[in-house]
């Protein structure tokens, strides 16, 4: 592993420390972006030498992020969208997503990776109804009580929660994302939406590949990613109302056409769904 100094053509923002990796930075490269460093890079190649179709649990993740949230913005009405660990900027973000459906809705991002933020500043710039807050998605509280939060989210009215691929990267006691996730549902409105993605264990013949994936994440520098069975990742809605198809892999969650082609192996092992609080 490689912890000399960053080429000089690899130009670091203030605050980000090139020699560790980071989530968003190694999404950014299986998702062949240009913001990662060669310790980002280091943890997708690990990855891939045990999982050769690892990167599409990274492509799997944005085409739902995308189709969810354009559904949201389509079907239910909803003006406002938080988008917790939200990443780096690739083609198609939350906010160009649902602004191109809803040109007022007002789309919040939350992250704390110094990358991201300095990537948001851009956003700031683009227009009046998209922000980004450095915030620890896994404090709800801290998320909700955010001042720009609560400037640009009204609270009487549905929001639309994302939580696309980030409960996967929770390191801590294996019943901790839900009553992470329970917490913000408590406070969010009633009629709000939900979108959660999440690695999965198929528990069927693609598992082996699912556990060295999980392996070479947690055992990486980026040292977090655990695959969860599909009983798992429904508990994380809660008692919310899961939307038609329910908790399933994402290459089933309401695709745009036929599928013509066979999944691969890693397009088994990533699942979600959408849901609405009462």
């Amino acid at each position: 592993m490689s912890t000399g100094p960053v080429p000089q053509t690899e130009r670091v923002p203030v605050g980000v420390d090139p020699t560790r990796a980071s989530i968003a930075r190694v999404y950014d490269a299986f998702l062949g972006g240009k913001d990662n460093y060669e310790i980002d890079r280091e943890v997708r190649d690990g990855v891939l030498t045990e999982a050769p179709y690892a990167e599409h649990l990274a492509i799997e993740n944005r085409d739902f992020l995308i189709r969810s949230v354009r559904f949201i913005a389509q079907q239910t009405g909803i003006m406002q969208f938080l988008d917790c660990g939200s990443g780096l900027p690739t083609a198609e973000n939350t906010h160009q997503v649902v602004q191109r459906i809803r040109p007022e809705a007002e789309v919040i991002y939350v992250d704390n990776d110094p990358v991201v933020a300095a990537h948001g500043r851009a956003l700031l710039e683009e227009n009046d109804h998209t922000a980004l807050i450095d915030a620890d998605i896994f404090e709800p509280d801290a998320v909700l009580d955010n001042a720009v939060v609560r400037e640009h989210l009204d609270f009487t009215q549905p929001i639309a929660l994302l939580h696309i691929g980030t409960l996967h990267h929770y390191e801590g006691p294996a019943d901790k994302p839900a009553e992470i996730m329970r917490r913000y549902y408590e406070r969010l409105p009633s009629g709000s939406f939900v979108s959660i993605s999440h690695f999965l264990d198929p528990e069927n013949e693609h598992t082996p590949m699912a556990r060295r994936a999980e392996d070479k994440f947690r055992h990486s520098p980026m040292g977090s990613g655990s695959f969860r069975t599909l009983d798992e990742i429904r508990s994380l809605f809660g008692d919310l109302e899961l939307v038609e198809p329910g908790v399933i892999r994402l290459a089933d969650w309401w695709q745009d056409g036929p599928r013509l082609t066979p999944l691969n192996e890693a397009q088994h092992c990533i699942a979600g769904g959408v849901a609405r609080k009462p």
